[in-house]
């Protein structure tokens, strides 16, 4: 039974008198913890350049989200170490530019894949949101965080659209985002999370679910869809882009003798990246080594083959869970 108590009356946005409304994406952390927040479960904090950040917690453990661009920057289950890697203190850049680590939010396109000229993973990770509802019970800490079209939105993509991001921790960490078309013309989307899971090595972990997968290589360009056999491990920079015959994929890193399961829903792909030591060089934020320390692995919907159209009214949900099993075998 969820919470249906004062605060969660308050954090629906109920006015009282019908009307529904919500904190501006501006709204400064103590209008946030006032109208969403609840002591020690869902908490606002202020990051650099002014952007709130919303910290879910309970018995099962942590995750921050940053209201601008939705991007996880942390989740922690109890007594376990951090399950995604940011390799430097989270802090929006001045420029808008995009932000490495944690799990990043990638829509309406995937990758380099919009107009000539856009940023790569879309607009929404670009852009602030606003706070749309929380809520809470014995189990569950979970905030939804909103996105609209806006004069800001068309410079860079003409369509209007309403998306929600629905946060929350229990046993594992869920993400759910679901996009609809607002506009009176249908639009093309590619989209995808793009966690960054905490390693100890790469070349000490390999993902499990793919075997039997066709896939695609960016390391080889001129070479078309193979079938994978057996685990992948993760040795080489670049991409592996996977077609999903399941939505149930686990990293086993053995450096840290653990497991990080993830289960998906609404994507085609799953995307394993690290970008090695040849391309990390390109990121200042990794420094000399951080590639070692994460790999990516991202449930999305990328290329035109199967990108999907989304026609006026409709709506689609992408959706994933991560979970941490240590090696003695008990979920996180």
């Amino acid at each position: 039974m969820r919470v249906a108590s004062n605060f969660f009356r308050r954090a629906t946005g109920d006015a009282g008198d019908g009307e529904v409304t919500f904190a501006p994406a501006n709204a400064d952390c103590e209008t946030l913890n006032r109208r969403y927040g609840a002591p020690e479960r869902i908490v606002f904090r202020p990051s650099k350049h002014d952007v709130p950040v919303v910290v879910l917690a309970n018995q099962y453990g942590t995750a921050e989200i940053a209201m601008f661009g939705a991007q996880t920057i942390s989740y922690r289950p109890t007594g376990n170490p951090p399950v995604l890697f940011m390799p430097r203190p989270y802090d929006v850049h001045p420029a808008g530019d995009e932000i490495h680590g944690g799990i990043p939010v990638c829509w309406p396109w995937f990758a380099a894949q919009g107009e000539p000229g856009s940023k790569k993973h879309g607009l929404a990770r670009y852009m602030a949101w606003h706070v749309v509802g929380s809520e809470y019970s014995e189990d569950i800490s979970e905030i939804t965080l909103g996105l609209e079209s806006s004069a800001d939105s068309h410079k860079v993509w003409p369509y209007d659209f309403r998306l929600e991001l629905k946060a929350s921790i229990s046993m594992k960490l869920t993400l759910a985002l679901k996009a609809t078309n607002t506009d009176c013309k249908p639009f093309f989307v590619t989209e995808g999370f793009h966690p960054y899971l905490r390693v100890k090595d790469r070349d000490q972990t390999e993902v499990l679910g793919v075997d039997g997968c066709e896939f695609t290589d960016t390391n080889e360009p001129g070479i078309g869809p193979r079938t994978w056999t057996g685990a992948y491990a993760v040795r080489t920079g670049g991409s592996k882009l996977f077609d999903v015959t399941k939505r149930e994929h686990v990293l086993m890193d053995n450096g840290l003798r653990r497991a990080i399961a993830l289960v998906s829903r609404g994507n085609r792909r799953l995307v394993v990246w690290n970008p090695g030591e040849e391309s990390a060089g390109r990121v200042e934020d990794f420094g000399p080594n951080g590639w070692r320390q994460f790999v990516c692995v991202e449930p999305a919907t990328t290329g035109r083959d199967v990108g999907y159209e989304l026609k006026p009214g409709e709506t689609h949900e992408l959706v994933m869970a991560v979970q941490s099993v240590p090696d003695g075998g008990e979920g996180a």
